[in-house]
């Protein structure tokens, strides 16, 4: 299969999934996914983020070595919603290594922070706070005020259930972490 054609071929839930099968747990095809998401032109990233979502639900370990790729392309400038929608999806729920626990808070505190930023972008960037701080119970102070800002604004549906999860995430964090 010519993975470019395939994912410029159509655009809808199912054939996403049958190429996301086709990929699998093949190192190369991930590899593959990968260079066209990083690095194809508008329309093909635009379309191999959603694929990449579901090769990182069903094969996660396999997405390590990209994981601070995946961080980068969040950093750049004119990355289009629907990347970092699907980036931030994947990284919510992958256990991300320590070293790029920085870089990630960083990257996330950013979107929060930037009203022009889509609902669901900022929603899964809260996510991934709210399990920072309980690694990092110094951030807490910092995430508080940014979600009594966001509250005070009267955001989104999404945002406002976000907040909500990220507050008694850090609620119902043990004391001592405080």
């Amino acid at each position: 299969m010519n993975l470019r054609e395939a994912i410029l071929q159509e655009h809808s839930r199912a054939h996403t999934l049958a190429i996301s099968q086709w990929v699998g747990d093949n190192p190369q095809r991930i590899a593959a996914l990968m260079q066209l998401f990083m690095h194809g032109e508008y329309r093909v990233v635009q379309r191999a983020a959603w694929i990449v979502s579901y090769v990182a639900r069903s094969q996660p370990a396999l997405m390590a070595p990209y994981l601070r790729q995946l961080i980068q392309r969040m950093q750049d400038t004119g990355t289009h919603v629907a990347v970092k929608r699907n980036v931030l999806r994947i990284l919510q729920e992958t256990e991300l290594p320590e070293s790029l626990h920085g870089d990630m808070m960083h990257t996330c505190f950013d979107i929060v922070i930037n009203p022009d930023e889509a609902v669901a972008v900022r929603a899964f960037a809260l996510g991934i706070l709210g399990r920072l701080s309980l690694v990092y119970p110094g951030i807490r102070n910092e995430l508080q005020l940014v979600i009594e800002d966001l509250q005070s604004q009267d955001p989104a549906a999404a945002l406002r259930s976000k907040t909500r999860q990220v507050l008694q995430m850090m609620r119902r964090a043990p004391v001592s972490e405080l």
